[in-house]
C-alpha cells in the first residue's frame, strides 16, 4: 500500500523520509508527493458532481444565450463589449461610468464568502471553486483512461511501453482539449460568440484572442492537471483567512476521535482482543479519497477544502462493518464536545449553527448592499449630461453689443431606442441660445433627438444683452429633459454653468 502523508506535517526523520547526515542541512522545501485520490461514491460526491455540472453548463453555455435588445443592439445575453465599452447581462446594461456596480458585485461576493465560511467552513473551496470543479473534471478523465488509484500507481511505476504511452497521450490530449475549450469559451464573452468562433478558426481573429486562449489554456492545463492541491495549499490566500471567519458553531468536517480511538485494523483486533478498540479500523480510505492528501484524523488542517469525500468513504466502511455512520461527519466544535461528553447522541444541525450574531451581521451587511444596488439599478437615470465652457476666449462681444459665451453640452441617451430631448435655460435673465446645426432663431429652449445608446454633443452659444449683465460671473443652469412619446417629461437633468462677461459699467 502506498503511504500518503500530509506534506505540511511530514518532517525529516519521519518513517520513510531520508534523514540528513550530521553537519548537513536538510532541504528547505520538500518535493511534492503525487496524490492519487481514490474514486468514492456517496451523498457528498453526488452533490459535488451535481454542482460541478451546473457550474460548467452555465460557463460553457453562457456566451451562446441570446437576448433581444432591439435593432442595432447586440443580442448576446452576457457580453463584455470592450469595443463599445458596455457590459450586458440579459436586460441589464452597464456603462463605463457605472463601474461601481461591478465593485458592488465584488463586495457582495466577498461578504457572501464570509457568510458561507462562517456557516459551513470552506464549502466554497470544496464545491464551487473554479480550481475544484475543473480539477474534478480532469481527475475524472484520468480515472477513465488510466483507472482508479491503484491502477494509476502501477502505471506510474511501470516501464514505458506502447500501452503506457497511448494511455498517457490520450489523457493529456483530452486535458489539453478541455483546457483549450475552457479558454476559448472565455473569449466568447467578449464578442458575439458565432462571429468570434468563425473569425478564430479561420485565422481572422485579432492576435490578442489567440494569446488569451494560449495563456488561459496553459493555466487551466497546469492548475487542474498538474498542480491541483498545490494551488489550494500554497497559492490561494483563503485558507489563511478563513480562521477569522469560523467559531465553535461553524460546521466543519470532523473526525470524532472519542469514538474512533484507539484505532486498530482487523488484524490488530484479533491479535489484541483485550484492547477496547474504537470504531476506526485504520483502513486509510479517508486519506486515499482526499484530493489534497491529508489525514482528517489529525484534526483540522490548512489543506482541508471541506469537500466531505472522507465522510462518504468512512460511511461506506461503517456500513459494511454494521456500525453507525458519522465517525467522520459535518460537525461543529460545540457539537463535538457535546457528543464526546454524552450530551448528544448524534450530530444535530440546529438553527444556531447558521443564525447567530456573526452571521446576522454578515447577512445584514450583504442585504443592505444588495438592496441599495437593486434600488439604484431600478431608479437610475438613463440620461447623462456634461457641460463644458469654452476657455479661449471666455466671452465674445458681438457687433450688436451683446455678450456671447460658448458651451459644449454632451447628452448621453442610455436607452436602446432614440429619444427626444429638450434643452432650456434656467436663470440668466435676457439670455438666449443658438445651437449649431439646428436652424432656428435664438430662443430659451430647443428640442433635439439623440439615437439609442449614443451621445450627442451640442455646440451651444448663449448671448445676453449688455444691459442685462449685472455681474462679471453670472450663474445659471442648463435643464435637459427627456420626453416620452406623448411629449411629457420622463427624465430631467440639471447642470449648473457660469456666464462670463466684462465688468458691468458703473
Amino acid at each position: 500500500m502506498v503511504e500518503v502523508v500530509d506534506t505540511l506535517k511530514r518532517q525529516p526523520g519521519d518513517a520513510g523520509e531520508p534523514q540528513p547526515q550530521s553537519g548537513e542541512r536538510g532541504p528547505l522545501y520538500e518535493a511534492r508527493r503525487k496524490i492519487y485520490p481514490m474514486r468514492v461514491q456517496g451523498t457528498y460526491r453526488r452533490l459535488k458532481w451535481s454542482l460541478a455540472w451546473i457550474f460548467m453548463a452555465i460557463y460553457f453555455i453562457g456566451p451562446w444565450l441570446r437576448w433581444d435588445r432591439g435593432p442595432g443592439a447586440p443580442d448576446q445575453a452576457i457580453l463584455v463589449d470592450l469595443a463599445n465599452r458596455r457590459f450586458y447581462f440579459f436586460f441589464i446594461e452597464i456603462w463605463p461610468q457605472e463601474f461601481y456596480y461591478v465593485a458592488g458585485l465584488l463586495i457582495l461576493a466577498g461578504i457572501g464568502l464570509f457568510i458561507a465560511t462562517s456557516m459551513v467552513g470552506r464549502a466554497w473551496c470544496g464545491y464551487a471553486c473554479w480550481q475544484t470543479v475543473w480539477t474534478d473534471l480532469f481527475m475524472m478523465v484520468e480515472r477513465k483512461v488510466e483507472g482508479d488509484r491503484n491502477a494509476q500507481i502501477r502505471l506510474d511505476n511501470a516501464p514505458w511501453t506502447a500501452g503506457k504511452i497511448i494511455k498517457r497521450g490520450l489523457k493529456h490530449g483530452i486535458w489539453l482539449l478541455i483546457a483549450f475549450w475552457t479558454a476559448f469559451t472565455f473569449i466568447l464573452y467578449f464578442g458575439n460568440a458565432p462571429d468570434v468562433t468563425y473569425w478564430f478558426f479561420t485565422g481572422q481573429a485579432p492576435s490578442v484572442a489567440y494569446w488569451t486562449v494560449a495563456i488561459m489554456g496553459a493555466i487551466t492545463y497546469m492548475f487542474a492537471g498538474h498542480m491541483r492541491e498545490q494551488v489550494c495549499i500554497y497559492m490561494c490566500p483563503w485558507p489563511r483567512i478563513q480562521g477569522a471567519m469560523v467559531d465553535e458553531d461553524t460546521l466543519i468536517v470532523t473526525y470524532h476521535d472519542w469514538r474512533g480511538e484507539p484505532r486498530g485494523s482487523k488484524r490488530d483486533r484479533k491479535k489484541h482482543p483485550e484492547i477496547a478498540y474504537g470504531d476506526c479500523i485504520d483502513c486509510g480510505k479517508c486519506v486515499h479519497v482526499c484530493p489534497t492528501g491529508i489525514d482528517i484524523r489529525d484534526g483540522q488542517q490548512l489543506a482541508c477544502i471541506t469537500c466531505a469525500l472522507c465522510i462518504d468513504a468512512c460511511n461506506s466502511v461503517m456500513e459494511k462493518l454494521g456500525k453507525p455512520q458519522g465517525l467522520i461527519s459535518y460537525s461543529s466544535v460545540k457539537a463535538y464536545n457535546d457528543l464526546a461528553a454524552g450530551k448528544m447522541k448524534q450530530v444535530d444541525f440546529g438553527w444556531r449553527n447558521f443564525i447567530r450574531p456573526r452571521t446576522i451581521v454578515y447577512i445584514t451587511i450583504w442585504s443592505l448592499v444588495a438592496a441599495g444596488m437593486l434600488f439604484h439599478l431600478a431608479t437610475r437615470d438613463r440620461l447623462q449630461v456634461n457641460v463644458i465652457h469654452d476657455r479661449n476666449p471666455m466671452f465674445v462681444r458681438l457687433s450688436t453689443g451683446e455678450i456671447r459665451n460658448a458651451y459644449t453640452v454632451r447628452v448621453l441617451n442610455m436607452q436602446l431606442e432614440p429619444r427626444q430631448f429638450r434643452i432650456a435655460l434656467e436663470g440668466l435673465e435676457g439670455g438666449r441660445m443658438r445651437i449649431l446645426g439646428i436652424d432656428k432663431p435664438p430662443a430659451r429652449e430647443f428640442t433635439f433627438e439623440v439615437k439609442g445608446n449614443k451621445a450627442r454633443a451640442l455646440r451651444v452659444f448663449v448671448t445676453v444683452p449688455q444691459q442685462q449683465i449685472t455681474q462679471q460671473r453670472m450663474e445659471f443652469a442648463f435643464r435637459i429633459e427627456a420626453l416620452d412619446d406623448a411629449g411629457k417629461v420622463a427624465e430631467m437633468s440639471r447642470r449648473k454653468a457660469v456666464f462670463e462677461a466684462p465688468p458691468p459699467k458703473r
